[in-house]
């Protein structure tokens, strides 16, 4: 579950009737964003490590037949976006995640209402559960960015491979760039911020249907740090 979509997609066609020929079709808003110019990022180029300490990444899904989200977090994640701010296009995105970190603030009497199950919490079960995240056999999900496309000044679509639960699947996040800092006030060094969400099918990766529904939001939101290239060359 993802890394990492955010995000943006807006459409219209507007058709004019007049006596004279026919108008074209005006473009739409995505295509409109796009030919807005380029991402306007004056970051340098580099290695930006994500700063766990501010960033957030949650998953919805229907619950219920629909009539609510259920919303759920993981609290350990790791990832770096190796950025090219001269060509977008070749930047990179790479995003693990420990499923075993599922927190889902569940309020309940879990044990009460599961009397029978093996599993201490709501939580564990999650976690731990071969209908759901299964971490034992799968211990980590992991996304690898394929290709990033601008669609409009401060937006792009980011394509990868999302492996989980043993499958990997294509998936696209649409990402947000909110902003930058020549130098963090705490770390020293060039930040970068982005939020991204995308969704997925659940069944696509082989996971057991129950009363929630099949497609999965994911929504990340965070900072990244870049690393000291000095530092980094010493490793």
């Amino acid at each position: 579950m993802v890394k990492v979509q955010h995000l943006l997609a807006l459409s219209a066609v507007v058709l004019l009737a007049a006596c004279g020929p026919a108008a074209a079709p005006a473009a739409s808003g995505r295509e409109q964003a796009a030919s807005a110019g380029p991402l306007d990022l004056k970051a340098p180029a580099g290695v930006y490590a994500v700063d766990p300490a501010h960033a957030s990444l949650q998953w919805f899904v229907g619950h219920n037949r629909g009539i609510s989200n259920y919303v759920a977090r993981f609290n350990t994640f790791d990832g770096a976006i190796t950025l090219d701010p001269t060509n977008l296009a070749n930047s990179r995105v790479e995003f693990t995640i420990d499923p075993a970190s599922v927190d889902a603030h569940y309020p309940g009497d879990y044990r009460r209402t599961h009397a029978r199950s093996d599993f201490a919490n709501w939580n564990e079960d999650m976690a731990r559960n071969e209908r759901f995240l299964n971490a034992g056999a799968f211990p980590e999900i992991r996304f690898s960015s394929t290709s990033v496309k601008l669609t409009g000044p401060r937006t792009a679509d980011v394509t990868g491979d999302l492996s989980f639960l043993g499958q990997t699947r294509p998936v696209t996040l649409r990402a947000t760039f909110n902003g930058e800092l020549e130098r963090h006030p705490f770390a020293g060094a060039p930040a970068i911020g982005f939020a991204a969400e995308g969704r997925f099918k659940r069944s696509d990766f082989g996971m057991a249907l129950g009363p929630v529904s099949d497609e999965v939001t994911v929504r990340f939101d965070g900072e990244f740090i870049r690393r000291d290239p000095a530092a980094a060359a010493g490793r």
